[in-house]
């Protein structure tokens, strides 16, 4: 039988941006999220040959993706960092995901559940049932967290538009 599965560097050129919003969203930082990025896609490589080829592509990467930026997480908080280096917080790097919207520095500001349920659904397009299984959880909670990241969006954008009135 013909092996009907897309050629992976096909794969990585359709579903690469994705990934990478998604990292950006989690991390908050572009040098960390294209470090996992491609430890995304190396891990998707490995797997790949034994990947059910009508399973949910990018959820499954969507799924190695969080993996991997929690990976990130974890090791950049076990760095030894020289005080007199310490950088000043980034808030924008999630700006560069469609230039010109501030909305995605508000999402950076999200507490991390809320911030990665919104990348999750809005950026992967995925369901709430796909990410409870990523995050861990309930399809519920996962709505409870988009719907409360969704809240506290709506409230700051509502107030940085009454203050530029001002």
């Amino acid at each position: 039988m013909m092996n009907k599965k897309t050629p992976f560097d096909r794969v990585v050129t359709d579903h690469g941006n994705t990934v990478l919003r998604v990292c950006l969203a989690v991390l908050s930082s572009l040098s960390d999220a294209e470090d996992a990025w491609s430890e995304t896609f190396i891990a998707a490589l490995r797997a790949y040959p034994e990947l059910d080829e009508n399973a949910n592509l990018e959820a499954w990467l969507v799924t190695i993706a969080h993996r991997k930026a929690l990976d990130v997480l974890r090791s950049r908080s076990r760095r030894a960092v020289p005080v007199g280096d310490v950088p000043e917080p980034i808030r924008a790097p999630l700006a560069t995901i469609e230039p010109g919207q501030e909305i995605w520095e508000d999402v950076a500001s999200l507490p991390p559940k809320q911030r990665q349920v919104i990348a999750y659904r809005f950026i992967a397009g995925l369901s709430y049932g796909e990410i409870a299984n990523i995050i861990g959880g309930t399809p519920e909670a996962a709505r409870r967290a988009s719907s409360d990241g969704i809240a506290a969006l709506r409230a700051q954008l509502t107030s940085s538009c009454l203050g530029q009135q001002s």
